[in-house]
């Protein structure tokens, strides 16, 4: 066998979800690497196929819970007893870019949970005290809470941007509190050191928003106009997404929370070794600065169409050294692949779960 494992695409319509069956084809054709396992999509009751997304508006309600620093706003789908799915959003977006997967995975038996991040909806500080910290281990320490406190002791993680960070540092330094997990754009893990290290210009343009948040005036300006900030990115991000004003209006509310600002201009300005992180996090910072490998089971997925910037299969792919495989979904899908095409990221999720 050829040591380049084949990268899987998926040809999927923005406005027509692919058929199930192709799905369930792909599925299939699954290659691991190395000494792992060989996938199965196969369960005591057979196969398991996602039907079609039913085009939900919204989350029919928001629950909250204590946990850590935070008091936690989620959404929780699905029976209460079944096999637990935690769905993460990332920046500029929010609990939304789930509101067609959660549904598809609730009626494949899956409680789905999917938590608004720190400064996102209606999650909030429990204390004014508590320091406004982006940095990545403390949104992994969050969801470790959060878990905690639902008594989750174990879920499939799924995320995308700030989500599919999160969940690789869980999968990484928490690996028996993650069963299997689906990363869109891959490994996510860095460190301050790594970024200083100056990418070709070409690269550099991508991130101009990283470099617009290192000053006082994007600070102000991203307070200022955050809804025409957000819009735009999602735009460039998503290039061939014809999205909707009610759709990004939906989740523009989310970014009206009182910590958003801070928040984000922290979580930036640390990955640039602009601003410190909080000391309580140096032990889990030091030991994800050596890119710790992934052992438990994953899917990442990348859509053909993301205009954000993002690395290539080939970078990452070693860093994964439990069962493992890569889908790229074509068809124009861009950054926010979950509310782009949510029956794939809901096969990956099911597919990963029960491989």
């Amino acid at each position: 066998m050829t040591n380049v494992k084949p990268t899987i695409t998926i040809n999927q319509s923005r406005r027509r979800i692919l058929g199930a069956a192709a799905v369930s084809l792909a599925s299939t054709q699954l290659l691991t690497r190395g000494s792992a396992p060989a996938w199965s999509a196969t369960t005591k009751s057979g196969n398991t196929t996602i039907g079609e997304p039913g085009g939900n508006t919204a989350f029919t309600s928001i629950k909250h819970a204590d946990a850590g620093v935070l008091t936690v706003g989620y959404a929780d789908v699905g029976p209460s007893n079944g096999p637990v799915v935690i769905l993460l959003h990332g920046w500029p977006y929010d609990i939304h870019s789930f509101v067609d997967v959660a549904p598809l995975l609730a009626s494949a038996g899956y409680r789905v949970v999917v938590p608004y991040l720190r400064g996102h909806g209606s999650t909030q500080f429990l204390s004014a005290k508590t320091f406004r910290d982006g940095q990545q281990a403390a949104t992994a320490v969050d969801l470790i809470a959060f878990m905690d406190t639902l008594k989750i002791d174990k879920a499939t993680i799924g995320g995308f941007d700030w989500g599919a960070r999160t969940a690789n540092v869980v999968a990484a330094l928490w690996p028996t509190r993650c069963k299997a997990m689906v990363s869109v754009s891959g490994y996510l893990i860095g460190s301050p050191n790594s970024n200083k290290i100056p990418l070709p210009p070409e690269a550099e343009l991508q991130w101009w928003y990283q470099f617009y948040f290192a000053t006082d005036r994007g600070r102000i300006g991203y307070d200022k106009y955050r809804r025409d900030f957000a819009k735009l990115i999602w735009q460039t991000a998503s290039p061939k997404w014809d999205f909707s004003d009610a759709i990004f209006d939906r989740s523009a509310v989310a970014f009206q929370n009182p910590d958003h600002v801070a928040i984000v201009i922290h979580n930036y300005r640390w990955r640039l070794g602009l601003a410190a992180g909080e000391s309580r996090y140096d032990h889990l910072e030091r030991q994800l600065a050596e890119a710790p490998v992934i052992s438990v089971p994953t899917i990442t997925l990348e859509g053909d169409a993301n205009g954000a910037p993002h690395p290539p299969e080939a970078a990452y792919r070693k860093k994964f050294s439990g069962p493992y495989a890569h889908r790229t979904i074509a068809g124009g899908i861009g950054h926010n692949l979950p509310q782009e095409a949510p029956q794939a990221f809901a096969q990956a999720i099911v597919d990963v779960d029960r491989s």
